[in-house]
């Protein structure tokens, strides 16, 4: 993709030496949680950003169809608070004005809204239904909500080569109910510390998906965005693959932007 109930963590996070230098930690579980820490505090400060793409769904077979949409996203400061994002697609005509609002919590489930025009209704996505796929796509409900760093706890498992890059290898397990999975691998690599491959386990242990995140572009001079994301199932072999445009970011978003009530609204 920030409440500390776990009293190692909380010491990393008040010293702020491990945050700093991951070698220094002294377990994996320590050492694991610095690394994701460094990862995600990379992107801290961006504020609100703005981005169109396209979706590909391709089926077993080959067989693609396509989608346009834009994700908005604002940044809650507070690490305790999880950030909101509003999801809306412009085609095919069928799903034309398709909206899902989230807002994303540490703990207790995320709070998430689907606007279905066809019904011209708001539902709430219910807690026990987030590993569903959203919009027929190899995403689930619970991928397209902010991953915040407290949702998980974390085991660093080695490093290894990723490509030309070198990577962290990392275990991360949802803390929060009603996950979809039972544990996630990520390979975080050790030059700007950004996300490169995730493994989703289902609730059996088996592997079910991967996601690639590739073509990565630097804005404002420290902000990395993925321009890229392939997420391949490997029980259905089906694929999404998601091509962001450029981002913008300080657009002027605000809470008033990530309301329930303007979901019905939006063209």
């Amino acid at each position: 993709m920030k409440k500390f109930e776990n009293p190692v963590i909380s010491l990393l996070v008040a010293s702020g030496l491990m945050l700093a230098v991951p070698s220094l930690a002294t377990t994996p579980e320590e050492k694991g949680f610095a690394i994701a820490a460094r990862s995600d505090r990379s992107d801290r400060g961006f504020g609100d950003s703005d981005v169109e793409l396209t979706m590909a769904l391709r089926n077993a077979a080959g067989m693609e169809s396509g989608r346009s949409l834009r994700i908005m996203t604002l940044e809650m400061p507070d690490e305790s608070v999880g950030d909101k994002s509003l999801v809306l697609f412009s085609t095919p005509r069928d799903i034309q004005g398709t909206a899902l609002l989230s807002h994303a919590k540490i703990l207790d489930p995320d709070d998430q809204w689907l606007f279905l025009p066809a019904l011209k209704r708001v539902k709430r996505i219910s807690s026990t239904n987030k590993s569903g796929p959203f919009v027929g796509s190899e995403f689930a409900f619970e991928d397209f909500t902010a991953i915040e760093l407290n949702k998980f706890a974390y085991r660093y498992l080695h490093e290894e080569a990723c490509d030309e890059l070198q990577c962290d290898v990392v275990e991360r397990i949802p803390r929060y109910e009603n996950s979809g999975y039972t544990k996630q691998i990520s390979w975080i690599d050790t030059a700007t510390y950004q996300i490169r491959k995730i493994e989703f386990y289902n609730q059996r242990g088996d592997l079910k998906k991967v996601l690639e995140l590739n073509d990565y572009r630097k804005y404002a001079g420290k902000y990395w965005r993925a321009h890229r994301l392939t997420m391949t199932n490997y029980q259905t072999r089906k694929s999404t693959v998601l091509i962001y445009d450029e981002f913008s970011f300080g657009t002027g978003l605000t809470d008033k932007d990530f309301v329930k009530g303007r979901l019905s609204r939006l063209r």
